[in-house]
């Protein structure tokens, strides 16, 4: 019993030192509690809560001794073992130092080794590259030498071709000097490509000179130039065959020519205007058949001949395409079929306009700036050039990718020049049409077919105007341009509308006059056509271009006016449309508050007649108009037929539809809700609104009555019989009752009113009318 006892104590004595170590651990490493919480409940499960487990403790003990034993000796060994592995490392590393310091002293031996001999090399290098220096001299100059001796090659044949008459030989040589007048553009030999350009020149000269004689020769055989219309009536000559020959021959061979000749010229022309540079050079057959009209061009149209009159540039103009017409024929009989066989894509006729077109246009050029300060004489020659442009391209069938004459005409100074007396003429012009003495009246008033919109002839006349401006710019080539002159035809469309308001302003104290009508079918004519034009291809064009360009013509259009644009949801004149349409709106008011006022005042007696105390229908014959009524209804009748006659039919349309609604208001707020009525006054009423009132309207529509919707209404609770109008007023009041409850099975008051035919009345409205009943105030 004693032993478990001690060890029980001895146990309990180191208890305090383990706790001590436990707790210096703990509190140098707090992170190890977890650990040591493990041991424990370890241990506690080991020996358990029973005081007889102790004898476990010493088992316990030996096992963690020897645990702690085998770790002291891993311990010294690998202590003992560090020492070895770090002197094993050391020594590895200071065999590696003396390997690494013998490797540079080999590096540096090698280099200085090397070092030596790229200096002795130096030398030789140097001398080798001179030696190669003078070989790449040598070889130029062998090639420079060898290029002379091409051309020179080249010149004695083209020389000993021309003295035998080889001509395609010499053909052939010129093309091949002209080859290598090519391949030598890049090269910086600028003497070499000089002497090369003069021989080729030189020798290109002497054969395009005698192959041109040859082609004139044989030209004139064919009565060429034809300055006057060609005649059926002479008969070939007889050696035809061999003329024919002879003009595809030399039109073959100088053909050939065309390369060297388009070199020489590329030199010497500089084009001035962009549109020079755009066109290819013209063939060289078709430049030697120009000569001699050319010739005939600056005789007659340059100098002091009588035949250069500023003010006639229709003469030079009309003769350049009387050469057109005449030549067209032998260019597409002769010339055309030469040039298909001999592979040049050309098209003849085009090509010898495009010659005389040079003319023209160097002419022009030269005249139209000395035009500038004369009015008059600036607007003949624009007229002239228009004419000119239209004939070219429709009755000599010029293509629209070469450039006519039209570009003359957008140099800046000129343009600005045309637009301003486009803008000069045309005010003056509208100052003369409002001014004359038919302006307000229209030429076609007694057609009734065509005088539909009833314009009066200034409204035509400036359409016309416009019509006319836009033809002339419509050619234009530059949608900058065509802008512009939008933006002129937008000005004198604002300026007319002005006028007419002007106009509309002086006439407004007689707003029934002819004159005023004639203004408001002026407004809406100039804005049928204008939306008209809003959807014409030209114009959509015109859109497209104005939102890429046209700011800097039109002025900054916004974000959403520029959607509306890209997207064809809006158009040019949307602007100015909605200025007529608000002129149109105001004149048409003036015009209906004209007639209501006039009505009225007929209407007073009528308004104000006994309506309570009338005799039943029973107690007559036959029902009539109330006379009271009868100048309401005249005055309505004239002002209609009156207006028929000066309105334009869309115009009346909306004229009389705004008057019935104004008089279905008008009769029934104070005729109807002003007085009471017995049996006999609302079957009067109603009388002389369906039998009286509203055929008026008949003649217009089919259905007047819906345009009087209250006073129709009206005269139906009017005319109502006591019974119905008893069980409505149960309806209405069971309604009142039952507000905000749901009952299916009592009928709505709005439904007992549209089975009465009452759509437009409310409920409270129905028992108004129903209070203005005589027999109703009796029974109440």
């Amino acid at each position: 019993m004693a032993a478990p006892v001690m060890q029980h104590n001895k146990h309990s004595s180191n208890a305090p030192s383990h706790l001590d170590r436990t707790d210096s651990r703990n509190s140098e490493s707090p992170s190890e509690d977890g650990n040591f919480t493990d041991d424990v409940v370890a241990l506690q499960k080991e020996i358990g809560g029973d005081l007889k487990s102790l004898k476990k403790v010493s088992g316990l003990l030996e096992q963690l001794t020897l645990e702690n034993k085998q770790l002291e000796e891993q311990v010294l060994t690998v202590s003992s073992s560090v020492p070895l592995r770090v002197s094993a490392a050391l020594s590895t590393a200071e065999e590696s130092r003396v390997k690494l310091e013998s490797l540079l002293e080999k590096e540096r031996l090698l280099s200085n080794t090397l070092q030596q001999h790229l200096q002795g090399a130096q030398v030789w290098a140097d001398s080798i590259g001179q030696v190669l220096g003078q070989l790449d001299t040598l070889e130029r100059h062998m090639k420079y030498l060898q290029c002379l001796a091409r051309i020179e090659e080249l010149s004695d044949s083209i020389q000993q071709y021309l003295m035998t008459n080889s001509m395609w030989d010499a053909v052939g040589a010129i093309d091949r000097m002209a080859s290598l007048d090519m391949g030598l553009r890049e090269s910086g030999c600028s003497h070499l490509q000089a002497f090369l350009r003069e021989t080729l020149r030189f020798w290109h000269k002497i054969l395009k000179d005698k192959l041109a004689s040859d082609f004139e020769e044989v030209l004139t055989q064919f009565h060429w130039p034809f300055i006057s219309p060609p005649t059926q009536t002479l008969s070939p000559p007889a050696n035809a065959q061999e003329l024919n020959s002879q003009l595809e021959l030399l039109v073959s061979q100088l053909l050939s020519l065309q390369t060297s000749d388009d070199l020489i010229s590329e030199k010497k022309e500089t084009p001035s205007r962009p549109e020079q540079s755009q066109t290819p050079p013209l063939s060289l057959p078709i430049q030697i058949m120009l000569l001699p009209l050319s010739k005939r061009f600056r005789y007659h149209f340059t100098g002091n001949r009588q035949t250069n009159n500023l003010s006639k540039p229709e003469w030079y103009l009309t003769q350049v395409l009387i050469w057109m017409g005449n030549s067209s024929n032998f260019m597409d009989e002769k010339i055309q079929p030469i040039l298909d066989r001999a592979g040049a894509k050309v098209n003849a006729r085009v090509e010898l306009c495009r010659g005389l077109l040079t003319l023209a246009q160097e002419k022009l050029a030269h005249d139209a700036p000395r035009l500038l300060y004369d009015d008059a004489l600036f607007c003949h020659l624009v007229d002239e050039v228009l004419q000119f442009e239209k004939e070219l391209r429709s009755t000599h069938s010029y293509p629209r990718a070469y450039p006519g004459v039209l570009h003359i005409l957008l140099e800046e100074t000129v343009f600005q020049k045309w637009l301003s007396v486009e803008r000069k003429m045309a005010v003056e012009k509208v100052d003369a049409m409002l001014s004359a003495e038919g302006a307000w009246s229209s030429q076609y008033k007694d057609i009734t077919d065509i005088d539909e919109l009833k314009a009066p002839d200034c409204a035509e006349t400036f359409m016309t105007l416009l019509l006319v401006i836009t033809e002339r710019y419509r050619a234009l080539p530059c949608p900058q341009a065509q802008l512009s002159f939008l933006a002129l035809q937008k000005e004198l469309v604002d300026d007319f509308r002005i006028r007419l308001t002007q106009v509309m302003k002086e006439e407004s104290r007689q707003p029934l006059s002819p004159r005023y009508c004639a203004i408001l079918n002026a407004a809406n004519y100039i804005s049928t056509v204008l939306s008209d034009w809003g959807d014409n291809v030209f114009f959509l064009q015109l859109q497209q271009a104005a939102v890429s360009v046209g700011e800097e013509i039109l002025g900054p259009l916004g974000a959403t006016e520029t959607g509306r644009l890209a997207s064809l949801e809006g158009s040019l004149f949307e602007a100015l449309l909605a200025l007529l349409e608000r002129l149109r709106g105001d004149m048409l008011g003036r015009l209906l508050d004209a007639v209501m006022r006039d009505v009225k005042e007929k209407a007073q007696p009528y308004c104000k007649d006994r309506w309570i105390s009338l005799p039943s229908q029973s107690d007559q014959a036959t029902m009539s108009l109330s006379s009271s009524a009868c100048p309401m209804m005249l005055c309505l009748r004239d002002h209609l037929l009156r207006l028929q006659q000066m309105l334009c039919l869309p115009l009346f349309q909306m004229f009389w539809q705004s008057l019935a609604e104004r008089l279905d208001s008008f009769i029934y707020e104070d005729l109807i809700l002003y007085n009471h009525f017995n049996e006999g006054g609302a079957a009067q009423l109603q009388y002389d609104m369906t039998r009286n009132l509203f055929p008026l309207f008949g003649h217009y529509c089919k259905r007047p009555e819906n345009f009087f919707k209250h006073v129709k209404e009206a005269c139906i609770i009017l005319t109502l019989k006591v019974g119905p109008a008893l069980l409505f007023c149960d309806v209405l009041k069971q309604s009142e009752e039952d507000e905000g409850i749901l009952n299916h099975q009592q009928p709505s008051p709005e439904s007992a009113l549209n089975e009465l035919g009452v759509y437009k009345l409310a409920p409270s409205d129905v028992q108004i009318l129903l209070n203005l009943r005589s027999a109703w105030l009796n029974q109440s």
